[in-house]
């Protein structure tokens, strides 16, 4: 017996090694958002500073979470099996859980989610016992429900007032030391310095190290007892000695703030969170201790009244957590995807948006802009000019596009307050005990200082507060489908045993490796899209990167128009849902280069204009080329799965002809593309010219098969429609090689720009 609880403490463990890794890579983006955002020095300089708070932090972190223990529920009322079973059901949910939202790079709260888990899993058992054990208590003395009902009502404190206070403080910086901010942090500095390096500081103490282990009860009570004055002597003290160090050395202050901030933010994530991944299975180790401690006790009936007193963590086990941690940090391509997500939302300039639109961010805006009008005119207009002076981007904007792909998301004084600000609110929250979660504090603290910093304007600010619902959804998701899962995980295993857990991990280990393949190919996809060079380009360089991609869209679409012929002719659903799927991410693919036309044009060389010029016209004609190929997949994909009759053998036979020859042509435009030979364009013109003939004539058959009463009308209506579309998309296709061929002779200085041609037409019409 005791073998067997052997086995589960060892899967407890290994599954906080999982838990150890998502976690991280769920959390990163609480410390790394500010310094990555504001690219205050390079990647590798800012991961070596967050590793060494980690690494400290977790040093430093004493004791097991008390919420894991005892916290949701009351342990000396549960047998050693029971909470073995929690305890599995916990760990298997958490690895799922946060592993899901790492794939979708989504930030969420590994507290919240722990807390649920242990909250579902512990409503499991404890309805079990009561219904299936005479002495059962009332459920109430199982479970702690006022935490949860405290974790709840945490949540909407963090949105509301990290969101409100970092809007507020962000805008009272910018109009002290404005966009152009050089200037102004020479007055300035020193005291702002003194300020935020003051509340990093009593935040490491309070929040970082208030658990360490060289942290003395007497030392603890002195720092509660005497906060006032350790605040104002050191913001004194930090405002000299920033000053000195200005005077002395040239020191940047904000880098050295920014800095100083994501340490700190590291250190405590890695002392405080860091018993959201270990806890349950080190309470786990606990109580395996607990009862191989007593020889012949029943696990069935063996109450676990060990875990309600204090309990030491060993310092090996933290010390390996932080080393695992730190790996992650480093390695971790999901700990990005979160991190660009809050960065995405928060960044100065308008671009690729991740989200989309929708009503209750459009009514938002509608209702803002409103409001912002009305107290507009209220304010009288030379105290309104001065305002906006000081938000004045002219100077910044242009240092960015200067900066080319260097260019930070937004800048110091922003990220500055980012870090200030959410280590005030969340050392404060320690200090009141309130259940305050640092993911919500740190992202809602970035949101407000965006809006403050008008980085959510009329171009983008749907998209942004779409993307911000998004993120607050999730974390209510988390909490619901934490309790969910979890309790259905932990019946399943308290009925199914040893083999019911071996399947939910074999489950867990797939989902898992199912939600990797998913980010990498996500990542790869989002990397794509988002790779728009930000530094000067010329026209040979948008030719290449045009030519790549235009070789690379027409095959898929040449594959994808085959899966729809095939899948139509042999009502092969799956075959069209397929297309169907790759043809909406090739979509996205084209839609996003369309997108950022005004990016890639803002950032040509003078000289290249006129190469911009044939770019649109290609990117427009792949997107009809795009949208005439989701006319024939979409519709043949309903046609079959509505049953519809099939096609005829003739009309069968007549697309596979058309298909086959689009797609022979297909082969040599992209031949012709990749070589940049374009001197028998006339033999592809030609070659479009025959399959129009053939449609025409296939259309004229099916005429003939209408007024014969061979085929029905639905039948028609899509045969028709895919002939349509494909001689649409044949125009298109040779309208594209054209401007690709025009493309390409004006990037290497040889073709004439649209006034030349313009001015050439007019000349031969006057001659």
């Amino acid at each position: 017996m005791e073998t067997i609880y052997l086995i589960f403490v060892v899967v407890l463990f290994a599954l906080a090694i999982s838990d150890l890794v998502v976690g991280v890579s769920n959390d990163a983006v609480n410390f790394l958002n500010s310094a990555i955002g504001s690219k205050v020095a390079p990647l590798k300089v800012i991961m070596v500073i967050a590793a060494a708070g980690i690494l400290v932090g977790a040093t430093f972190s004493t004791g097991m979470m008390e919420v894991a223990r005892k916290g949701i529920f009351h342990p000396q009322h549960f047998y050693f099996s029971e909470i073995m079973i929690i305890f599995l059901a916990v760990m298997i949910t958490d690895v799922i859980l946060l592993d899901t939202f790492n794939t979708f790079g989504m930030p969420t709260s590994t507290t919240v989610s722990i807390v649920f888990e242990l909250l579902g899993a512990g409503v499991a058992i404890s309805m079990i016992k009561i219904f299936t054990q005479a002495d059962a208590l009332p459920i109430s003395e199982y479970i702690n429900s006022a935490k949860a009902l405290a974790i709840i009502s945490g949540i909407l404190l963090s949105v509301v007032i990290a969101f409100s206070i970092g809007a507020i403080v962000q805008y009272i910086a910018r109009l002290l030391f404005t966009f152009n901010y050089k200037r102004n942090l020479q007055y300035f500095g020193a005291i702002w310095g003194g300020f935020a390096i003051t509340a990093i500081t009593y935040f490491m103490l309070i929040k970082g190290a208030k658990s360490a282990s060289f942290m003395s009860e007497e030392t603890v009570m002195f720092i509660k007892e005497n906060s006032f004055q350790i605040i104002v002597y050191g913001f004194i003290g930090w405002t000299v000695l920033l000053q000195l160090f200005v005077w002395l050395t040239k020191l940047n202050i904000l880098k050295f703030i920014v800095m100083v901030g994501t340490f700190a933010l590291a250190m405590a994530f890695a002392g405080n969170d860091l018993v959201n991944f270990i806890g349950v299975p080190l309470a786990g180790y606990e109580s395996y201790k607990s009862f191989i401690a007593n020889p012949g006790a029943d696990p069935n009936l063996f109450y676990m009244k060990d875990l309600a007193g204090a309990v030491k963590t060993p310092g090996f086990f933290l010390l390996i957590a932080g080393f695992i941690m730190v790996l992650t940090l480093w390695f971790s391509k999901k700990a990005r995807s979160v991190t660009k997500t809050e960065i995405n939302l928060a960044r100065q300039d308008a671009g690729y948006e991740r989200f989309g639109s929708s009503l209750l961010a459009r009514s938002m805006v509608r209702l803002t802009n409103n409001i912002s009008a009305s107290i507009g005119s209220a304010i009288p207009s030379s105290l309104q000019s001065r305002l906006d002076k000081r938000f004045d981007q002219t100077d910044y904007k242009k240092s960015q596009r200067a900066l080319g792909k260097d260019a930070p998301y937004f800048d110091l004084i922003r990220a500055s307050v980012n870090l200030v600000v959410a280590s005030i609110l969340i050392s404060f929250a320690t200090s009141l005990k309130l259940p305050l979660s640092t993911t919500y504090v740190t992202f809602m603290v970035a949101m407000g200082t965006s809006l403050s910093d008008r980085a959510w304007g009329r171009e983008s600010a749907v998209y942004r507060i779409t993307g911000v619902f998004s993120v607050i959804g999730g974390w209510f998701f988390t909490a619901f489908s934490a309790f969910i899962v979890s309790f259905l995980v932990a019946v399943v295993i308290f009925y199914g045993g040893f083999v019911a857990m071996i399947v939910l991990l074999a489950l867990a280990l797939f989902f898992v490796y199912r939600t990797h393949i998913l980010h990498k190919k996500r990542y790869a996809e989002s990397e794509a899209l988002e790779n728009i060079s930000d530094e000067l380009v010329d026209g040979l360089r948008i030719a290449d990167r045009a030519s790549a991609e235009i070789v690379q869209t027409l095959t898929k679409f040449s594959e994808i128009l085959g899966m729809a012929i095939q899948g139509l002719a042999e009502e092969d659903l799956k075959l069209l849902r397929k297309a169907f799927r790759e043809l909406e991410r090739i979509s996205r693919k084209t839609k996003e280069l369309k997108n950022s036309i005004s990016d890639t044009i803002n950032h040509l060389e003078e000289n290249s204009i006129d190469t911009g010029h044939f770019y649109v016209q290609i990117l427009d004609n792949l997107r009809e080329i795009n949208h005439s190929i989701n006319y024939i997949v979409k519709p043949s994909l309903d046609h079959v799965d509505n049953n519809h009759k099939s096609f005829i053998p003739e009309q069968k036979e007549e697309l596979f002809d058309m298909t086959r020859m689009i797609r022979e042509l297909i082969v040599e435009i992209n031949h012709t593309i990749k070589k940049g030979d374009y001197d028998l364009i006339n033999d592809q013109v030609n070659k479009q010219q025959k399959i129009i003939k053939y449609i025409d004539t296939s259309r004229k058959k099916q005429v003939k098969r209408i007024k014969a009463n061979e085929v029905g009308t639905r039948n028609s209506m899509l045969f028709l429609s895919i002939l349509a579309e494909s001689k649409s998309m044949l125009l298109q296709l040779i309208n594209l090689l054209k401007a690709q061929r025009d493309f390409i002779s004006l990037a290497n200085g040889v073709g004439k720009s649209p006034d030349d041609q313009v001015t050439e037409k007019i000349n031969l019409t006057k001659n």
